[in-house]
């Protein structure tokens, strides 16, 4: 007998639901084993982050407790204690906890009168490139605070004259030191157009645009600033 379409539609129907079991028993038989060791794979390795993750929180909250300890014992007079506490955070694998060391171990030196040692633990923060570069450019300029009356001018000059721009967050601090290095050279064109940018910044704390202000109305600069410190670059280029 002749199959009507109806029938032979669910007739095509079943080869076609059975021809699709075979070909998915046929890739489970091939694959399967592969596909279990993926998933597992997967799911062990998801594990591993997890894992490393709540490692890394757990660390940087035991750094954090290190810190303020450090910070408690320099309060109560007990540098020794601190110092230690300190050179321990100073290898840690956060930046901000190893940034954080090195500038109080910077700052203690300091206190101490000691600029050498103050300019060598900020060098190592400027010099480390694994750290982020906001801590790397404060500790550059800290660096070359601490170094300056040893620095030659022109030293200075190189050293900073990428963050003595205008925008930038260094800005301030980085062009006090440039625009004092001109002054050691003898331009007092480009030390009072500094000194002018300086103070026409709204960004730069006020004790760093105060004393532009001064410097800038010594210099007869005025304070309304330049057109940029690519210009003073540029002058400075033609004076030499």
């Amino acid at each position: 007998m002749a199959l009507t379409p109806q029938s032979n539609e669910a007739f095509l129907r079943e080869v076609d639901d059975e021809l699709r079991r075979d070909q998915a028993l046929d890739f489970w038989r091939r694959y399967g084993r592969w596909l279990i060791a993926a998933i597992v794979l997967g799911l062990g390795a998801f594990a591993g982050f997890l894992f490393w993750q709540n490692q890394q929180g757990k660390a940087a909250e035991r750094q954090g407790e290190q810190l303020q300890t450090a910070f408690d014992d320099l309060g109560a007079g007990k540098p020794d204690a601190s110092a230690k506490t300190l050179a321990e955070l100073a290898q840690s694998r956060s930046d901000g906890y190893r940034a954080a060391a090195r500038f109080t171990q910077a700052d203690i030196a300091l206190r101490k009168n000691d600029l050498k040692g103050a300019a060598q633990q900020f060098a190592a923060v400027a010099g480390d490139q694994s750290m982020a570069k906001p801590f790397r450019d404060l500790a550059l300029i800290r660096q070359t605070s601490a170094e300056f009356d040893a620095l030659k001018p022109d030293v200075v000059v190189s050293r900073l004259r990428g963050l003595a721009i205008a925008g930038n967050p260094y800005f301030g601090s980085a062009s006090e030191l440039v625009a004092i290095a001109y002054l050691k050279q003898g331009r007092r064109d480009l030390a009072g157009q500094l000194f002018g940018q300086i103070a026409a910044s709204e960004q730069v704390p006020p004790s760093i645009r105060q004393r532009a202000v001064q410097m800038a109305g010594v210099l007869n600069a005025g304070a309304t600033g330049g057109t940029g410190n690519g210009e003073t670059g540029g002058n400075e280029k033609a004076k030499q």
